[in-house]
């Protein structure tokens, strides 16, 4: 997959807000360039941290509008692995997610484009996965666990 210009980046962000009825904001624009920088599916609080690096001023209550706004505009998909906070991704192309349960990592992995081979009760029309698997990192897999 070919990256985006800056400005293509840009564009892309203000046609699948307006698709939506937002605007692009600077916020809005700050939160999505700290889930596109590091691809590491951030909690909302990390995300705090990292945005105030770039706008000291950005509140909580603001990263939160933010991440619901990309979420709604199909920019970024929420995330929920056990009990904990949820985690933000910017990938929208069919994936799973790789849990470490040891180290607390997430690894995207792509879906084969023919999803058709993936069990489902006859009839059903899937939309979108929701995938979570869970295990040992390669880090981890060779430590003793706890």
């Amino acid at each position: 997959m070919k990256a985006r210009s800056h400005h293509e980046d840009e564009q892309h962000l203000t046609e699948q807000l307006g698709a939506t009825g937002l605007r692009l904001t600077p916020q809005r624009q700050q939160v999505y360039d700290v889930l596109r920088h590091k691809r590491d599916h951030p909690t909302a609080e990390e995300v705090f941290i990292r945005a105030k690096h770039g706008m000291p001023d950005i509140s909580m209550a603001t990263v939160y509008n933010c991440l619901d706004a990309l979420v709604k505009s199909g920019l970024a998909r929420q995330v929920t692995l056990e009990r904990g906070a949820t985690r933000f991704c910017p990938n929208m192309e069919e994936h799973c997610h790789y849990y470490c349960d040891a180290c607390g990592e997430v690894f995207d992995v792509p879906l084969p484009a023919d999803t058709s081979a993936l069990p489902h009760p006859r009839g059903f029309k899937v939309d979108h996965y929701d995938i979570a698997v869970h295990g040992r990192c390669a880090a981890c897999a060779g430590k003793p666990k706890k």
